[in-house]
């Protein structure tokens, strides 16, 4: 990456910086009419959420100093707000939790901030409060300090969504590999294909849904009535190595099985190291390489088989 360009996207961070300080300031002008600062407020959110914490816990979920929490805590014990007990694990630490008045004096910032958030949301479409939503978990994904474990489900596409797994994945692969735009024509043809024959009993796509946001997706088609074979075998990048290219590719050996095919089949490109480790933990087999120019690029392909 140039300076040029790494200048280009600092400088859009610190402009979406700006917009979003403006707006959640606006959010927050209620606080100027109540007991608490922002911070307070924050606190009294963690607390209120039903599980006694220690400070430590506190100090690092919320990403405030350690003295100057302590002075905060203090100052809620005094008011009522908390109660500490010693921890059952650790002589050391302290279970904070907050008392009925600590919950009778979060529970009407709480309902004023939802009621501010919903009137902001109001002036939007439903289809544009869920695109907004999606880049706020998009931006906590990606900037968070370790993948999310959430629950993974895996469901069929929604409108829109095999499109989207084209983009998706012809953008990563342009990007990553310098693929050129056959493979994107390749990606098309075979989302085009499974949804024009639209043959549930034979043929099935999955997404996987981890809170709301597609993070990888499979497809199973039919080659010919006693083999199948896997397209769009994706897991995004920050959230590999979690299990969720395993279940996708788990599911896809499970439906091929009750459809009755007796072979299943997939084809990928010896540089990636992705799909080749998934083929060798399900039990797939090498069935053999060639060397072959595919989106403008020399490329070792191969093909991996599973009896079944």
């Amino acid at each position: 990456m140039t300076d040029s360009e790494t200048l280009r996207r600092a400088q859009a961070v610190r402009h979406f910086n700006r917009f979003y300080t403006r707006h959640i300031g606006a959010l927050h002008e209620h606080l100027a009419k109540s007991a608490f600062s922002l911070t307070e407020v924050r606190v009294l959110h963690e607390l209120s959420r039903g599980c006694a914490q220690t400070a430590s816990v506190l100090g690092r979920s919320l990403g405030l100093d350690s003295g100057y929490l302590s002075r905060l805590l203090t100052s809620f014990e005094r008011r009522d707000l908390i109660t500490r007990r010693p921890s059952e694990t650790d002589a050391r630490q302290s279970l904070i939790a907050l008392t009925d008045s600590g919950h009778a004096a979060y529970a009407p910032l709480d309902s004023a901030a939802i009621e501010e958030v919903s009137i902001v949301l109001s002036g939007l479409t439903a289809l544009s409060q869920d695109q907004l939503i999606a880049a706020m978990k998009l931006i906590e994904r990606l900037l968070g300090d370790k993948p999310s474990h959430e629950l993974v489900v895996l469901r069929q596409p929604r409108a829109g969504e095999c499109g989207w797994l084209v983009h998706r994945q012809a953008q990563w692969f342009a990007a990553q590999y310098d693929w050129d735009p056959s493979f994107e024509g390749l990606l098309a043809r075979v989302v085009a294909d499974y949804t024009q024959r639209n043959d549930p009993v034979r043929e099935m796509c999955w997404v996987a849904d981890q809170d709301g946001m597609v993070v990888g997706s499979v497809c199973i088609v039919g080659v010919s009535t006693t083999v199948a074979g896997v397209r769009l075998l994706w897991v995004e990048p920050d959230v590999q190595r979690l299990g969720i290219g395993t279940q996708l590719l788990n599911e896809c050996v499970r439906f091929a099985k009750r459809a009755g095919y007796t072979k299943l089949t997939l084809t990928t490109a010896a540089s990636l190291e992705q799909p080749r480790r998934l083929c060798e933990r399900a039990g797939f087999r090498l069935a053999g390489t060639v060397a072959e120019r595919r989106f403008g690029k020399d490329l070792t392909v191969e093909r991996w088989e599973l009896g079944l």
